[in-house]
């Protein structure tokens, strides 16, 4: 694992949230940046964007997405 993934995983839930908003707003601020992405994905990563900033509760924790992946995956 690279440093700076490892220095992501580091942060508390809050400050991921936050990493999470910054970088799509990142991306969202150039068009060519959602570029590959169909109009229907955009609509739903903005209604899962507002549902997280009107129910904070409503996602899932990083450990959570973690065990998922990793039950997934195998890893």
């Amino acid at each position: 694992m690279n440093a700076a993934i490892a220095s992501v995983c580091d942060l508390s839930i809050p400050e991921k949230h936050q990493l999470i908003e910054d970088l799509w707003v990142d991306v969202a601020s150039d068009p060519a940046g959602l570029r590959g992405f169909t109009e229907k994905e955009i609509e739903e990563l903005d209604r899962r964007k507002a549902e997280l900033e009107h129910d904070p509760d409503s996602g899932l924790s990083w450990d959570e997405v973690k065990r998922r992946i990793r039950s997934r995956y195998g890893r």
